[in-house]
């Protein structure tokens, strides 16, 4: 699966519009258009995911800078992999002093 991000679409665009529009490049698994928490109202950008990487390059290729309505489409991958792994080292925090417990009598 690839995960492609698909910006400056028409805020009245919904979920099917935009699976119409890329499913002749390649089969769409899942799509969220991002939306206001609030109100509701689309944002003008979404995620969709494409089963293959062929269909996924076609689709940025084909719709990448078309014109749809007054808009232009902006569309690429939305996480390119990551070559190497990201390193992480511990940090070390604070010394605190170990309290003594009170004798027992």
């Amino acid at each position: 699966m690839v995960k492609i991000f698909v910006g400056g679409f028409p805020l009245e665009m919904e979920e099917i519009d935009l699976v119409r529009l890329v499913s002749p490049y390649g089969e769409v698994s899942t799509i969220k258009i991002v939306r206001d928490k609030a109100t509701r109202i689309c944002k003008g950008y979404a995620f969709l995911e494409i089963t293959d990487e062929e269909g996924a390059i076609a689709a940025i290729a084909a719709l990448d800078g078309m014109q749809l309505g007054k808009r232009q489409l902006s569309v690429n991958l939305a996480d390119p992999p990551q070559t190497t792994p990201p390193r992480y080292e511990k940090v070390q925090g604070p010394i605190t002093p170990v309290k003594k417990k009170r004798p027992r009598i």
